[in-house]
């Protein structure tokens, strides 16, 4: 049988109408290599914003725009309009008549020279402004009356464009802070800088899709989505919401946090080493929290999801790191008489704690450009910033000036860096002596990755002023009590002065040293050193664990505890400082002595209590390791040594599951008991010898392998062994194999195969954990060739 063709109700045969669009080309490759968003895809299309990308139209008909225009529409967001930059109308000519209080307005240009309108091929180069909003768009478009798509393009921030508020003009910083995959993340302690390699790998695959999708789920867009995404188009709005998004506190975050054990289903927080496996698993499970992670893993995954949206971003440790409650800038640390912290404070100090620093422009704040650049952003669910857990972003500038005033958060991160420190002794009867009041113990070896090096760059100086300097303690002050007559005196808001040479548009350099107070690079051959392995590097220029006279604190019974600003106590009679004998090994006994030098003209019998305690990374106490306690006469003019020795078997429970020993000497007079001094020492273990090498020419798409040496240094049985494999480029997901037990003093060689997906400079991560030794980690540094 024939059909028919289809009729009109006049009974007259309806032409097919030939559609106008024939095709789009969107030139992917090309558009995304200079957008910088090639590593992302190469099939669909990434745009900055503030730059033109490249589509070619073919028609089915000559194009003809004085007669027939081509309007374009561009819209992200379900609830839109031009006033909020959230749709825009623009075309070929730009005839069309928009709103007066439009924002954002896309533009659209044919590029003449290569285009054939006669035989309708249209090479349109289309910019989005660099004030749209970012994400997801869709571009339509309408001619002779046929509406067509054109394309459905993803728009970044963009710090290549001058008009972009995230703009950073240098090429090698935004090659560090927008591109790098791979980074360092430090730990440890002051005395003990740690470092780790994080897999930032933001150009993973699905990464783009799950960045959107972590801004769609957010709280503020359920509430307000038209205001939700007419604000994306400010990255200090964007990266607060980041902020909120990454801790799993109140909303559909991606990371639960836990500060102590058992980490039961889930993961220790230790065992992450990259962002792409956290940010895959959040996404695949319907957007339920990741367990479980810690401030480095916060702060890790923001930096992946920063960079990916283009605002350049770069992970900060600061050691000492304090956690002020009651905002007063004091923090009050409590010791027994005995030498065991043995009064709860609400205030804490970290070993250290991380969080990221964004740098974007910051007209919110004041006119001009005085507090733009490096905005702290702190992912890590502490305090409740306008009822959400999220802090920043807070200018650094604001900070190291004093001006806690500004938006947002300021006060917080400033005590985390500046606080002043005293130190309690709690007696028997529960009255307390104030020890010692330190104005220079908060906020040391302020680090990050340098530019382009792998060493660590201390950018303290950025954050304040010389501690000891007169202008440190002013801005201090200024905090404290916010004494407007310092602006006066100074001619400005804080206490900065034309002749200050501090961290004025310093963006953290691309790795030199810089001379006056901007930031430096530790290049003492100290823990700002390269170093291979998992070791950390003692710090050797100076913080808690050196001589300092006066350190052993003389009784000062004036003033309650956090009443005004502390006056420092007088220098005492005795010095104290531990010494270690060989370097601290996880696996081997931990040998140390404590000098004690008395400038008295007579013998003093002495009572000396040292106490071992396992420490969390946040300043709490896991448990106490060993206490002693033991009398001898220091003679005058001469040193006292006591040695001290921690044996593995006393301190390897505990210290599975934590971070560093404080050892703690509370020496008495025995004959005038009323003085007491105090000195107190961070241990971090290093982890046992892990080995990587990868000897053959490593070649994209093909087989290549390497091994993984492992021996187990005690004299007992590892059990529940497990490797992980990770690296961005190498691995699509974490490789997770069990491993049989290791006997005493066995090795184990295991053989790896993988075949890279992607180009380049990449680096593997393995990660060994056991029983008695958790989440040992070791990188190796490969280049793929093609």
């Amino acid at each position: 049988m024939t059909e028919e063709a289809p009729t009109s109700s006049a009974g007259m045969t309806e032409e097919v109408k030939e559609l106008i669009l024939k095709d789009v080309n969107l030139h992917c490759p090309t558009n995304n290599f200079s957008h910088h968003t090639s590593e992302i895809s190469l099939t669909e299309l990434f745009v900055r914003r503030g730059l033109a990308f490249t589509l070619t139209l073919t028609l089915s008909q000559p194009f003809k725009p004085k007669l027939y225009p081509l309007s374009m529409v561009a819209i992200t967001g379900l609830v839109t309009s031009e006033e909020q930059g959230t749709i825009s109308y623009f075309g070929i000519p730009d005839s069309l008549i928009r709103s007066p209080s439009a924002k954002a307005v896309w533009k659209a240009a044919l590029e003449e020279e290569k285009s054939s309108p006669e035989k309708g091929v249209l090479v349109l180069n289309i910019t989005p402004p660099a004030n749209a909003p970012i994400g997801s768009y869709v571009l339509t478009g309408k001619y002779r009356e046929e509406d067509m798509l054109l394309a459905m393009p993803v728009v970044f921030f963009n710090p290549w464009c001058p008009d972009d508020t995230v703009y950073l003009s240098d090429e090698k910083e935004r090659q560090e802070y927008v591109m790098s995959e791979q980074g360092i993340i430090y730990g440890g302690s002051g005395n003990y800088i740690s470092d780790r390699t994080w897999d930032f790998g933001q150009f993973e695959d699905d990464m783009a899709r799950i960045c959107i999708k972590l801004l769609d789920v957010n709280p503020k867009h359920a509430e307000n989505p038209a205001d939700d995404v007419c604000s994306r188009s400010d990255p200090v709005y964007v990266s607060r919401v980041i902020s909120a998004m990454i801790n799993s506190e109140g909303d559909h975050g991606v990371v639960m946090g836990r500060w102590g054990g058992p980490f039961t289903a889930g993961y220790k927080p230790t065992h992450w080493t990259g962002s792409h496996a956290i940010l895959k698993r959040w996404y695949d499970y319907g957007c339920q929290p990741v367990r479980y992670g810690q401030c480095w893993v916060f702060a890790g995954v923001m930096c992946s999801v920063m960079r990916l949206l283009g605002i350049p971003c770069r992970v900060v440790t600061n050691y000492e790191s304090a956690h002020d409650t009651n905002k007063n800038l004091i923090i009050d640390v409590y010791y027994a008489d005995y030498g065991v912290a043995g009064k709860k404070s609400p205030d804490s100090v970290w070993n250290y704690h991380l969080w990221v620093e964004g740098w974007m422009k910051r007209p919110d704040l004041e006119e001009g450009d005085k507090y733009d650049g490096w905005q702290v952003l702190d992912p890590t669910p502490q305090e409740k910033s306008n009822g959400v857990y999220c802090c920043g972003p807070a200018s650094v500038k604001a900070i190291r000036s004093g001006n806690i005033d500004l938006k947002y958060d300021i006060p917080f991160i400033f005590a985390e860096v500046n606080a002043d420190c005293v130190d309690w002794l709690v007696k028997a009867d529960g009255s307390k002596i104030k020890l010692f009041s330190d104005t220079k113990r908060i906020g040391q070896n302020i680090s990050t990755k340098s530019v382009g090096l792998r060493k660590r760059m201390n950018i303290t100086d950025t954050y304040k002023h010389r501690e000891g300097s007169d202008k440190e303690r002013d801005v201090f002050k200024y905090a404290l009590t916010r004494d407007l007559t310092i602006d006066k005196e100074e001619g400005d808001s804080g206490v900065e002065t034309e002749n200050d040479t501090g961290a004025e548009n310093q963006t953290g350099g691309a790795g030199e040293e810089t001379e006056g107070n901007g930031a430096v690079i530790d290049t003492s051959g100290g823990a700002g050193e390269e170093t291979e392995g998992n070791g950390a590097v003692i710090d050797t220029s100076g913080g808690a664990g050196e001589e300092t006279e006066g350190n052993g604190a003389v009784i000062d019974t004036s003033g309650g505890a956090g009443e005004g600003v502390p006056e420092v106590t007088p220098p005492s009679d005795v010095s104290m400082r531990f010494e270690e004998l060989s370097e601290p090994m996880n696996g081997k006994d931990v040998s140390m002595k404590l000098l004690l030098h008395s400038k008295s003209t007579s013998s003093r019998l002495l009572s000396i209590n040292i106490s071992v305690q396992a420490m969390g990374y946040n300043g709490s106490s896991a448990g106490n390791i060993q206490s002693k306690v033991k009398e001898e006469t220091m003679q005058p003019g001469t040193e006292l040594s006591v040695p001290i020795l921690v044996p593995f078997s006393a301190y390897h429970k505990l210290m599975v599951e934590c971070d560093s020993m404080k050892v703690t000497a509370m020496v008495n007079d025995k004959y005038k008991p009323e003085q007491v001094y105090l000195a107190e020492n961070d241990i971090v273990l290093m982890d046992p010898p892990f080995t990587f090498t990868v000897s053959s020419t490593t070649r994209l798409q093909q087989e290549t392998s390497g091994v993984l040496i492992f021996k187990n240094p005690v004299d007992e049985t590892l059990t529940g062994c497990t490797l992980t494999l990770s690296g961005s480029g190498i691995f699509k997901k974490e490789e997770d194999c069990r491993l049989p037990d290791l006997e005493p003093k066995q090795q184990v060689r295991i053989n790896i195969f993988f075949y890279p997906y992607k180009t380049g400079k990449k680096t593997i991560t393995a990660v060994f954990d056991c029983s008695t030794f958790r989440d040992i980690q070791t990188t190796c540094k490969i280049e793929v060739k093609e």
